[in-house]
């Protein structure tokens, strides 16, 4: 009995070390900060959004939603000449952008990746003869590993981003789910690395 209390112990020492570094430290503020820097504002002749979800029902999900909230926005900007929409999913985000005054003949569809990995390999295949500068955009948290995943499939980019997780962890009630956004990506991008599917630079 003795041996559990003290494992009960140590483990709740743990959890509430944990609990408050996430919610009381500016840790995943900065964290989503380093994933998303350099930030700025490039233009480009070819904007690539990537799809993030969709629910069951064929509605844009709350991550698409936002990309393409952004996309619009840069759009609206001025100087890019057509959008690319990666993901299975892609059409749904597609129509978004259509729906919001993007003519239709502007929007190209990517419809066969389902990872990062394969948005870059697509998107490559699809675009890759088409002049112009590519810009990429895609969350904060998840520039890092998209940027450089395109670069490594030989279509380099250009990133931009927007403030998503740095958004949503302004409130201190979303920073649990948003260190869990972030637990899952570092995880991601190590695997990446492991498999040669990232290089060493944007």
């Amino acid at each position: 009995m003795r041996a559990i209390r003290r494992v009960a112990i140590n483990v709740s020492v743990v959890f509430t070390a944990l609990f408050l570094l996430i919610h009381l430290t500016p840790l995943v503020h900065w964290y989503a900060g380093w994933l998303a820097h350099p930030w700025d504002d490039p233009r480009g002749d070819i904007l690539i959004v990537l799809e993030n979800d969709q629910q069951p029902d064929n509605i844009i999900g709350l991550g698409s939603y936002w990309r393409a909230v952004y996309t619009v926005r840069a759009w609206r900007g001025g100087g890019f000449r057509a959008i690319v929409v990666s993901g299975a999913t892609s059409a749904v985000m597609g129509n978004f952008l259509h729906s919001s005054g993007i003519p239709q003949e502007r929007i190209f569809l990517e419809t066969r990746s389902t990872s990062t990995r394969e948005n870059a390999l697509f998107t490559k295949n699809m675009i890759a003869g088409w002049p112009g500068k590519k810009v990429l955009l895609t969350s904060d948290y998840h520039i890092f590993r998209a940027s450089r995943a395109f670069a490594a499939a030989g279509l380099p980019v250009t990133g931009t981003t927007f403030p998503d997780v740095l958004k949503q962890s302004n409130s201190i009630v979303n920073r649990g789910p948003c260190f869990v956004t972030l637990c899952i990506e570092t995880a991601k991008i190590v695997w990446y690395w492991s498999k040669g599917w990232l290089s060493k630079a944007e």
